[in-house]
């Protein structure tokens, strides 16, 4: 079967050679026009896609690897969708225009709808793609496109250029005509199908372009669509602007909100068990050895802060590989478990807060993501410099967005701080930037201790998370079952720094409550403390009470979801 499906890959992509090399050769070019590249933002340096859209938001800007300038383009291929980013231009008919652009991967496209095309593989390193057409006779716009192959991993472009007169239709400023009558067609757990009516101009509709909330995802030349690669059971809200040759874009059509269908087993279908587990603090003990004795499987180990220039360390200061840590990740694995790094927390220098961009700190987690294959990463958002900061909250969740994009199946967590009723003010503000990014958040992870909680711990705790329940609700229009299964609990075992007291009688309610109402992970501060020393206070390598030793941890394991 599989020398098959590459015998068959090869008779294609044969065909697609030799029909592009025959398409440009029954071309026959006027004279040169003034070269200049009509494509706007080639090179991806804004930061963003504009106006560049992919199909099933598989696209997004990447600080590495770059062919030139700092940024390039990287599209998350699946076995479904090709990841095919476009841009419309303006162009002037019957003129010959010169396609190049510099990719990476394996079977990369560029070409222009309706006319030629090339490929290559090369997935190690950039090699540059040329080819050329014409326009008809009255054409005034072109498509240029750039793509993989299916279930050929991520691909990457950069310095893209269209040499040739820009078009314009002679001076055209007057926009189209709104699209009017925007509805939704149907929907899956992962797609909406929308359609609207035509819109009108002066000289000639060229492109409908979707929006999600305030983020472009496609642009398609007729008047329905179908929007892949959203998030179950999540409310999403679309327009759509009409275009015309010259860049003119209309006002807003009627927006329409739709949330999407339960997937399989409902939300995320993401359950995860992970005490924290600190290297740098508090007589770390051998992760084996608590796993053999508490059944527990995953663990979340932190913290991953910044070494100087945004490059990830552990601590900010042990090396990401070679060190105790991935000793520890290593004797994880090894006992049939796994981990999800934690970047951030209270204090150090963190990524979040230093990186220079959200494609910058994209790029320093996917160092991580890629140095130890990854399933799931945890952003600890604390403190003034990224909690309470909006600005880095939202670099936080573009980069989550884009590596969640480049990395199929990633699961990512952002864990907070919490009143006793629920998200605080940042707290709701972090979660209404991720509904607007629609960054796909997994899991929003409360830590319900060190909040004034009083003797009523397992109380406040659930007052807690049922405040998120409800904040989650009114941001996604998720019902209650989606929305606990997007919740997270992170608390502390025995005596907190207020000497809030979570004993093993409260933590194992607290693990029965959150099994009750299928929650998707429960962790607790930390395996380091999992340890007695009634009377000993907040230390680093006990809790403070009378308990027997991984005894929070044993409870933890009994977490299912």
């Amino acid at each position: 079967m599989r020398d098959t499906l590459r015998r068959s890959r090869r008779r294609l992509l044969a065909l697609l050679g030799t029909a592009a090399l025959a398409m440009a050769g029954a071309i026959a070019l006027p004279g040169t026009a003034q070269a200049a590249n009509v494509l706007t933002n080639p090179g991806f340096e804004s930061g963003s896609l504009s106006p560049w859209s992919c199909t099933g938001n598989l696209g997004s800007v990447v600080s590495s690897p770059v062919h030139g300038g700092s940024k390039a383009l990287a599209g998350a291929v699946s076995s479904s969708d090709t990841a095919q980013c476009s841009q419309t231009v303006a162009v002037q008919p019957n003129t010959a225009y010169s396609l190049s652009g510099w990719v990476r991967g394996s079977y990369v496209y560029l070409g222009v709808n309706g006319g030629s095309s090339t490929w290559t593989s090369s997935p190690s390193a950039y090699a540059q793609l040329t080819t050329s057409f014409t326009t008809g006779a009255s054409q005034t716009s072109a498509t240029i496109y750039v793509h993989g192959w299916y279930a050929q991993g991520t691909y990457y472009a950069d310095d893209i250029s269209l040499d040739g007169p820009g078009g314009g239709g002679g001076g055209d400023t007057q926009a189209p005509t709104a699209p009017t009558g925007l509805t939704s067609t149907g929907k899956t757990s992962s797609s909406v199908s929308l359609s609207w009516g035509a819109a009108t101009d002066n000289v000639g509709v060229t492109a409908y372009d979707i929006y999600s909330g305030a983020n472009q995802v496609l642009s398609v030349s007729g008047t329905s669509a179908t929007v892949s690669g959203l998030s179950s059971s999540t409310a999403y809200t679309f327009t759509v602007k009409a275009r015309d040759a010259a860049g003119n874009s209309s006002a807003a059509s009627n927006s329409v909100s739709v949330t999407t269908d339960a997937g399989t087993g409902g939300g995320t279908g993401f359950k995860q068990a992970a005490p924290y587990l600190y290297e740098g603090w508090g007589d770390p003990p051998n992760p084996a050895t608590v796993m053999a004795a508490t059944g527990v499987k995953w663990f979340t180990m932190a913290f991953v802060l910044d070494s100087g220039g945004c490059n990830p360390a552990w601590d900010g200061s042990r090396a990401l590989t070679g060190g105790v840590d991935q000793t520890a990740i290593n004797q994880i694995r090894g006992a049939g478990g796994d981990i999800v790094p934690s970047f951030g927390g209270w204090q150090g220098s963190k990524l979040g807060a230093n990186c220079s961009s959200a494609s910058a700190l994209a790029g320093a987690l996917q160092k991580v993501i890629s140095a130890y294959g990854l399933k799931a990463i945890d952003m600890d958002i604390e403190n003034t410099d990224e909690f309470e900061n909006e600005a880095v909250q939202a670099k936080i969740l573009t980069a989550l967005k884009t590596v969640k994009a480049n990395n199929p199946g990633l699961k990512t967590i952002v864990t907070f701080g919490t009143s006793t009723t629920g998200p605080t003010y940042y707290g709701n503000r972090l979660i209404e930037q991720a509904q607007s990014l629609n960054a796909g958040i997994d899991v929003f992870t409360i830590m319900p201790f060190d909040f004034g909680g009083g003797s009523d711990m397992y109380g406040n705790t659930v007052s807690a998370a049922e405040g998120l329940k409800t904040k989650l609700k009114s941001t996604f229009g998720w019902d209650d079952a989606t929305a606990y299964s997007h919740i997270g609990i992170s608390g502390m075992n025995g005596l907190s720094d207020q000497q809030e007291n979570t004993t093993p009688a409260i933590w194992t309610q607290i693990r029965d409550w959150s099994n009750s109402h299928h929650i998707a992970r429960l962790a607790y501060w930390a395996v380091n403390r999992d340890r007695p020393c009634a009377g000993g206070g907040v230390v680093s390598n006990c809790s403070g009470i009378n308990q027997s030793t991984w005894q929070f941890t044993s409870i933890t394991a009994g977490f299912t979801g």
